[in-house]
């Protein structure tokens, strides 16, 4: 599977939120070569801000939805940002086989967490995680964003401050 293909994905659907004044999130669901799914990070803009409509929460949603979906274990999910441990949890209870990310988040990523000292619900589903893919595009991404002091959302936080010192 060519990685960078779907990661630019995700970045083109990162770009359109970050036109619309949302955090710059885009996520994408491939199976054998084939979208099943996209999602975009909502509510970060305006004064209703909320922690639940992540891209990987919204493709998700979607990809349950999806009359292609069949095998979640051959599902790779690719993200401009590592997911957080809300999404984590859901993309491992969804059985996806992989995550591949092109953005660390260094406040609230939740890939490096021990799976296999977790509970069994979580310990005993097995995920392959690839980190940096496109890294140095979705960084600029949310340097923009953060650059803007027209976005609220995370300003001044520990992520926002690692992005713009890189």
């Amino acid at each position: 599977m060519n990685y960078e293909h779907y990661m630019r994905k995700a970045l083109d659907l990162a770009r359109e939120a970050l036109s619309a004044g949302e955090f710059p999130v885009g996520c994408v669901m491939v199976c054998q070569d084939r979208v099943l799914a996209t999602g975009s990070r909502t509510g970060t803009a305006g004064d209703n801000t909320n922690e639940i409509d992540h891209a990987e929460m919204v493709a998700l949603r979607h990809l349950v939805n999806s009359e292609e979906y069949k095998n979640s274990n051959a599902v790779t999910l690719f993200c401009t940002m590592e997911p957080c441990l809300m999404c984590l949890g859901a993309i491992v209870l969804s059985g996806i086989g992989e995550v591949v990310y092109a953005y660390e988040d260094i406040m609230g990523g939740g890939t490096r967490c021990d799976l296999q000292q977790l509970t069994p619900l979580y310990a005993n589903n097995r995920i392959s995680i690839v980190p940096n893919v496109l890294r140095k595009e979705s960084l600029e991404l949310f340097k923009a964003y953060f650059s803007d002091p027209d976005n609220s959302y995370w300003q001044g936080s520990l992520l926002a401050r690692y992005t713009l010192d890189q």
